[in-house]
């Protein structure tokens, strides 16, 4: 009989950028779902693309949630510290025959499957192209992209905000890339190994990675590991209805605390946005789980009803009233 994992949920913020009132939503849910429910929260600083990361990013996180009261269990992690749990799950894989090197460029890749207007859009990576040649089947660690083999099966998740859901990868994505030519793990391999090691039973993010969570299941599923229990909540809108970004103004939270806004303030908006209180007011973290706790059980959150929301200029307008 299996022992039943203790239930650990994780904050997994990436330093490429600061963090906006989109994100703090998300988080803000996850801290309320896991301190409702006695879950243990994790903080990952989810730091691997290089290019993009900044330090300055790394401690903004850290002091964003502390202004917030967002707490979270025992010390933060950075990916970056160790990387060898990630080639160890490649060496597993490729054992296994589940994956290859690969050198085509997104260019070659289009043309291959003429495809050649397809833009930023991910062009599915077909069976077809997939090597015969077994030396391909193997952890290479010179700069060479590697991709996992796909099969042709059905992904259901089935998920607390979301309800269940249908994926064919094998027909959406093809064979993915599992490992960069950059030398570290793709974010669909580094979140596997992490949650998996982390212990992680129960992940709260966004809904627009709701599909890879069927790349994941299938990565679980490669390396003969449990997939946690997900949770997608809609996301926060700019005006625009593209989801909220930098470009929609001063919606980070560096800018409303530099600017004098007070954390009750967000606390308030977002647990508004999440339908936990009835209008804008202010509110610190702790109060708002007082008040929000007994609606946060079960196996399914849908009677909350939380949908997308748009940020709009009221809004912003609201928060920096008050401030000083």
């Amino acid at each position: 009989m299996t022992t039943p994992r203790p239930p650990v949920s994780r904050l997994a913020p990436s330093p490429t950028g600061e963090l906006h009132l989109g994100n703090l939503r998300t988080f803000l849910l996850n801290w309320l779902l896991a301190r409702a429910r006695g879950w243990r929260l994790l903080l990952r600083i989810e730091d691997l693309d290089a290019p993009r990361v900044r330090e300055s990013h790394s401690q903004s996180i850290l002091d964003t949630l502390a202004w917030l009261g967002i707490d979270h269990d025992g010390t933060a992690a950075r990916q970056s510290d160790d990387l060898e749990p990630y080639r160890a799950a490649m060496r597993t894989l490729a054992s296994r025959g589940l994956a290859y090197t690969c050198a085509l460029s997104r260019a070659e890749l289009r043309r291959a499957v003429a495809a050649p207007h397809a833009g930023d859009r991910e062009v599915p990576y077909p069976e077809a192209l997939r090597p015969t040649d077994p030396d391909r089947f193997r952890f290479d660690e010179r700069p060479v992209n590697h991709r996992l083999v796909v099969p042709a099966d059905e992904v259901r998740i089935v998920d607390g905000f979301a309800g269940s859901s249908v994926f064919r990868p094998s027909e959406e994505v093809g064979d993915f890339v599992i490992w960069t030519k950059q030398g570290v793990p793709s974010y669909q391999l580094a979140v596997v190994v992490d949650d998996a090691r982390q212990g992680v039973t129960d992940v709260v993010r966004g809904d627009d990675l709701l599909p890879s969570a069927a790349r994941q299941v299938l990565l679980y599923r490669a390396l003969g590991l449990d997939p946690p229990r997900w949770w997608h909540v809609p996301l926060v809108l700019g005006p625009d209805g593209e989801r909220l970004a930098k470009r929609h103004g001063s919606t980070s939270a560096e800018s409303l605390r530099r600017s004098g806004v007070a954390a009750e303030r967000v606390i308030g908006l977002l647990g508004h946005w999440l339908g936990a209180l009835p209008h804008r007011s202010p509110i610190d973290a702790r109060s708002l789980l007082r008040r929000f706790a007994p609606r946060l059980d079960g196996d399914s959150l849908e009677h909350l009803g939380i949908r997308p929301v748009t940020c709009t200029e009221e809004d912003v307008a609201w928060l920096s009233a008050c401030s000083t």
